[in-house]
């Protein structure tokens, strides 16, 4: 079990795969890109593997969740899901990308044994598409989705950010296409999570904002706490049902006290918390032929010392040392 002092349980494992990325977004990296990890730092689709089986038989963890950067950039992927499917327990495994690569791997990744996939896409409209990801690729977007959706990786979730001046006023368009869809549709508010670290907490759009303007349109029925659990997105009903928006508020409405994750970089790290500055070394315990056990205490250990929230509602929060695409999101 991955237990806290603050009688927190980690069941859900966010498995970065990559720190790359075929998109530029610009709340994410800057236009150049980063400096990526070398391969030698990089986890081995057996280490990564390995460790998902650790957390999973001895650990407690009934979700895992594959992040990047973009994991489907991730040439074992496939594999990679197919081991972990094969475990017992099998774990629940979900899937966050930006969906370029999904119209050609949404079969093979069904095959495989993944459950269902997080969508990222801010806009409809292509020119924003364009600004907003520095990259020309909204069509195959979309694309990705609807090959998700036959594939039967449902549900299809659409994570959306809304950008000042760019795409702020597309929350009600963006909810209509999403039910006619039957995608379900998330809003996140931005979060500091970019390398260049201009993010600001003012100005931003915040969970408020999204809901005035989803009810101009719409009519929202709140689900309530005891069907949200630990998932971070507080969810509402849509004109009646049975379609649902959900709305994921980690800087203003601060979700911590019933966070359930633990997280695993591509590099072998575990982060305790999305935003947190400190690491605990697993690649070194795998390549020094440290047995399971010792892993597995290893990761207890960090997950003890979990600090009680995110920091995010304090003005003077600090913005992590890596930028997202090197954590998972």
């Amino acid at each position: 079990m991955l237990i806290d002092t603050y009688d927190r349980v980690a069941t859900d494992l966010r498995v970065s795969l990559t720190d790359k990325c075929n998109l530029r977004c610009t709340y994410c990296m800057p236009e150049e890109g980063l400096q990526w990890l070398g391969k030698s730092e990089l986890l081995s689709d057996d280490e990564i593997v390995r460790l998902i089986r650790i957390a999973v038989t001895q650990l407690g963890i009934t979700e895992v969740r594959f992040t990047g950067g973009e994991p489907l950039l991730r040439p074992g992927l496939v594999s990679i899901v197919e081991q972990c499917a094969a475990l017992t327990p099998r774990p629940r495994m979900s899937l966050t990308t930006n969906g370029i690569g999904l119209k050609r791997t949404a079969t093979a990744l069904k095959a495989a044994g993944l459950d269902r996939v997080n969508v990222s896409l801010d806009t409809l409209r292509p020119d924003v598409f364009k600004t907003l990801t520095r990259r020309d690729r909204h069509r195959d977007v979309l694309d990705g989705l609807e090959a998700a959706h036959e594939a039967g990786l449902t549900p299809v979730k659409v994570n959306s950010v809304l950008m000042p001046g760019l795409n702020d006023d597309e929350a009600p368009e963006l909810l209509a296409w999403a039910v006619a869809h039957d995608y379900e549709l998330r809003f996140i508010e931005q979060m500091p999570l970019d390398a260049q670290h201009g993010w600001k907490r003012d100005g931003m759009i915040t969970a408020g904002d999204i809901l005035a303007s989803l009810r101009t349109r719409f009519t929202l029925a709140p689900e309530g706490d005891a069907s949200r659990g630990s998932a971070p997105a507080e969810r509402w009903t849509v004109d009646g049902g049975p379609h649902r928006v959900g709305v994921i508020a980690s800087v203003t409405r601060p979700f911590c006290r019933a966070c359930d994750r633990t997280r695993l970089t591509a590099d072998g790290q575990v982060r305790t918390c999305l935003f947190a500055r400190e690491e605990t070394d697993l690649r070194g315990a795998l390549r020094g032929d440290a047995p399971d056990e010792e892993i597995a205490q290893l990761w207890r250990t960090a997950m003890w010392g979990k600090k009680a929230g995110s920091g995010l509602d304090d003005p003077s929060f600090l913005q992590p040392d890596r930028p997202m695409s090197a954590i998972g999101g």
